[in-house]
């Protein structure tokens, strides 16, 4: 990631409460997202960062609403796991909503796995999807919540990262 040119991208900080926002997996939390956290900081980037005990499978804090809407760049590292956590499905949604915002951009960054399969949904993402579709079969809001997840991780996938 070249720190520079993100640095200057964000140079109309007045406009957004964060530089940027990060949506990862825990799968890259010690490794790629811990070091890409450090070289935004040693840069003066300002990102934000959720540090607190997720509940599993609850529902998108406000906060973390707020945070994706108030960050002049969002970044999507999509892992092998991403697709298995409806809670980086649920910020996914909201960042591909972010998309058409002037100034505010989406990059994914494609963390060992490939854009196709992120595209097409294979893979470890297929089995997320299938167990979504059995889990939710007979909820009609979630089963909406679920293509809704579907259509996010095409279009940000088809981005260029």
């Amino acid at each position: 990631m070249d720190c520079i040119r993100i640095q200057s991208t964000l140079s109309h900080r007045n406009n957004w409460k964060y530089d940027v926002f990060v949506s990862f997996r825990g799968d890259t939390r010690y490794n790629f997202t811990d070091h890409l956290f450090d070289v935004l900081r040693r840069h003066g980037i300002l990102a934000f960062r959720d540090d607190t005990k997720l509940q599993k499978g609850g529902l998108i804090s406000a906060e973390l609403l707020q945070a994706i809407e108030g960050s002049h760049v969002l970044i999507v590292v999509f892992s092998m796991n991403y697709a298995s956590s409806t809670w980086c499905l649920q910020e996914l949604a909201k960042i591909a909503d972010c998309i058409q915002i002037p100034d505010q951009h989406v990059l994914p960054v494609f963390y060992d796995v490939s854009p196709s399969e992120v595209r097409k949904q294979s893979g470890n993402y297929e089995v997320a999807f299938m167990e979504y579709e059995e889990r939710f079969k007979d909820d009609g809001k979630m089963m909406e919540q679920v293509r809704r997840w579907r259509a996010a991780l095409t279009q940000v996938a088809n981005l260029s990262g």
